[in-house]
C-alpha cells in the first residue's frame, strides 16, 4: 500500500457554486450524507499544482510536480466532515496510475499548462485518458484584496477547512484519508473560467447560480495512506 504523502499545493483557486443538496446527494456513495452551508450544497472546481509530491520520509525537494484539476464536493460520514472528489484530472501518468490503484481516487490523465504572470495565473488542462469522457478547462484567475484566514462557521471556513476526503473502491467499499495543512490563507478573488465541460463530464449540469471565489497561495500538507471505514 502506498504509504503517507507530502505535497505542496500552490495557486490555488476554489471557484464553488451553490446547487440543491439533492442534486449532490444523488451521486455520493450510500454511507455519506452530503454537507450544507445555509441549507445549500456546494460544487468547487479546484485547480491548482503540486509542487513536490513525494513519500513522507523523502527529503523536501526530490518530488514531483503535478498539476491538477478536480471537481469536489463536501460531505459527512457519522458526522465527521470531509471532501468527496467525482474527478481529479492531472498530467502525471504515473501518478495518475498509483492514486488510482493505492488511494482509489477517480484520477484521469490530462495534460495540463500553468503559467503564473505577476499575480494572475492561467491554467488550461485537456483531459487524454484513454475511454474517459472528453475534459476541457481554461480559465486565468488571482487574488484581490487582503490575506485572511477564515472564521469558524463562515462560507470560507466550510469550503475549505477539510481535514480529510472519502473514496470509494470499485469493490465499492468505502474508504478515507487524513489531510494535515496549517490553515489556508485565503484571498477573495477574480476569476475568468469556462467550467461547463467539467460539470458535464461529470454528469452535472452547470449551475445557473453565482460562484463564489477564493484564492490561495497553498500550503504545504501530508495526507495519509488510503484507510478503510470500519462499519
Amino acid at each position: 500500500m502506498l504509504g503517507s504523502l507530502n505535497m505542496g499545493w500552490r495557486h490555488v483557486l476554489f471557484a464553488n457554486w451553490p446547487v440543491d443538496p439533492d442534486v449532490v446527494q444523488a451521486r455520493l456513495p450510500d454511507a455519506l450524507e452530503v454537507d450544507t452551508h445555509d441549507g445549500r450544497a456546494w460544487l468547487s472546481v479546484v485547480p491548482f499544482t503540486n509542487v513536490d509530491v513525494r513519500p513522507k520520509r523523502a527529503p523536501s525537494g526530490v518530488g514531483l510536480p503535478l498539476p491538477e484539476l478536480n471537481l469536489r464536493t463536501y460531505v459527512t460520514y457519522e458526522g465527521r466532515p470531509g471532501v468527496y472528489f467525482f474527478s481529479l484530472d492531472a498530467q502525471g501518468v504515473l501518478a495518475v496510475l498509483g492514486a488510482r490503484a493505492f488511494h482509489h481516487l477517480p484520477y484521469y490523465y490530462a495534460r495540463i499548462a500553468l503559467e503564473v504572470v505577476g499575480y494572475r495565473v492561467r491554467f488550461e488542462s485537456r483531459r487524454r485518458h484513454p475511454g474517459a469522457r472528453p475534459l476541457r478547462f481554461d480559465s486565468t484567475y488571482g487574488p484581490t484584496g487582503d490575506r485572511y484566514h477564515a472564521d469558524a462557521g463562515s462560507l470560507e471556513f466550510f469550503l475549505t477547512a477539510r481535514d480529510r476526503y472519502y473514496t470509494e473502491s470499485p469493490s465499492g467499499e468505502l474508504r478515507y484519508a487524513v489531510v494535515e495543512h496549517e490553515p489556508w490563507p485565503l484571498y477573495d478573488a477574480t476569476a475568468e473560467i469556462e467550467p461547463d465541460e467539467v460539470f458535464r463530464a461529470n454528469g452535472f449540469a452547470t449551475p445557473e447560480s453565482e460562484p463564489r471565489y477564493l484564492y490561495s497561495p497553498g500550503v504545504e500538507t501530508v495526507a495519509s495512506e488510503s484507510k478503510r471505514l470500519e462499519p
